[in-house]
C-alpha cells in the first residue's frame, strides 16, 4: 500500500510540475508577444503623411482644418471604445486610448480587439471625460518587459532622456492636444479622482505646487515650469516592479489645441 501512494503522489507532484512549466511558459509567451496586436493596428489606421507638392499655379488657399493623421472611422467601427491616441515622439508609445463605459478595470486584461491580453490596452476610466478638458486626465498602461505599453515611462527616470523627450501628443477625431512634460516620480498607489478634488483651482493649484516641491533621487521635475490651478494635466501611470503599492507617474501640462 505504501508503495502506491508514493506512485500516486509522485503522478500528482509531476503534473503540478507540468501546470506550473505551462504557466510559466505561457507568462513568458504573453510577455514577448504583448503588443503586437497594436503593431499591426498602427499599420492599418495610421497614416504617414505623404510630401505635398508645389502647385503649379498660385491659388487661393483653401481655409485650413487640422489633420488627424488616425482613422478614427476604421477604429470606432472596430470598437467604439477607442476614442483617443497618444504619441510621444522617441519612444515606443504610440496606442490608441479607450475607455469601457461601467467596467474600469476591462482593459487591464484585454486589449482593444476584445480579446484577453497581457498586455491590455491604454486606457481611462471613466471617472474621466472623453474629451481631455478635465483638469487631469489620467491614462493607464500596463509596464510590459518587452518594452511595449507604458514600460518607456520609466526612462523619464534617466534626466537626460526626461530632458529631450517633453513632448507628448494626444490625437481626437476632431482635435491635436500637444502638452509638454514637466514631472517624472515614484508615487503611492492612491487613486488620484477620488483623492483630490482637481475641478477646483485652488486645490490642482496646490497639488502641482507639491509635485514641484518634490526632492527625490527617483524624480525629475521641471521646477521653472509655471503651472496654475487651472491648467489641464495629463497624467500617465503604470506599475514600478511589481510593487503594488507604488505607481510611476508622468506628468505632462497642455500647451496648444488644434481644432
Amino acid at each position: 500500500m505504501k508503495k502506491k501512494r508514493y506512485v500516486i503522489a509522485g503522478v500528482i507532484l509531476l503534473a503540478l510540475a507540468l501546470i506550473c512549466a505551462g504557466m510559466a511558459w505561457q507568462s513568458r509567451s504573453g510577455e514577448k508577444t504583448a503588443g503586437e496586436t497594436y503593431e499591426r493596428l498602427r499599420e492599418d489606421v495610421k497614416e504617414t503623411p505623404a510630401p505635398t507638392a508645389e502647385p503649379e499655379e498660385a491659388e487661393p488657399e483653401p481655409e485650413k482644418t487640422v489633420e488627424i493623421p488616425i482613422d478614427f472611422e476604421a477604429l470606432q467601427a472596430q470598437n467604439p471604445d477607442i476614442y483617443a491616441w497618444i504619441e510621444i515622439p522617441g519612444t515606443a508609445i504610440d496606442y490608441p486610448v479607450a475607455q469601457r463605459e461601467g467596467d474600469n478595470s476591462y482593459y487591464l486584461t484585454h486589449n482593444t480587439d476584445g480579446a484577453e491580453d497581457a498586455a491590455g490596452a491604454i486606457f481611462t476610466e471613466d471617472y474621466n471625460s472623453r474629451t481631455f478638458q478635465d483638469p487631469n486626465t489620467i491614462l493607464y498602461g500596463h509596464n510590459m518587459k518587452n518594452g511595449s505599453m507604458f514600460q518607456n515611462l520609466h526612462s523619464y527616470a534617466d534626466r537626460s532622456f526626461f530632458d529631450s523627450h517633453r513632448e507628448v501628443t494626444v490625437y481626437l477625431p476632431d482635435a491635436v492636444l500637444h502638452y509638454k512634460i514637466f514631472a517624472a516620480y515614484l508615487y503611492d498607489s492612491r487613486h488620484l479622482l477620488q483623492s483630490f478634488d482637481f475641478s477646483d483651482p485652488a486645490v490642482m493649484g496646490n497639488y502641482l505646487s507639491s509635485i514641484q516641491a518634490l526632492r527625490s533621487m527617483d524624480a525629475n521635475i521641471d521646477t521653472e515650469m509655471e503651472l496654475e490651478g487651472t491648467d489641464k494635466i495629463l497624467t500617465l501611470s503604470t506599475c514600478y516592479k511589481g510593487q503594488n503599492d507604488k505607481r510611476y507617474l508622468v506628468q505632462a501640462v497642455l500647451e496648444s489645441e488644434e481644432r
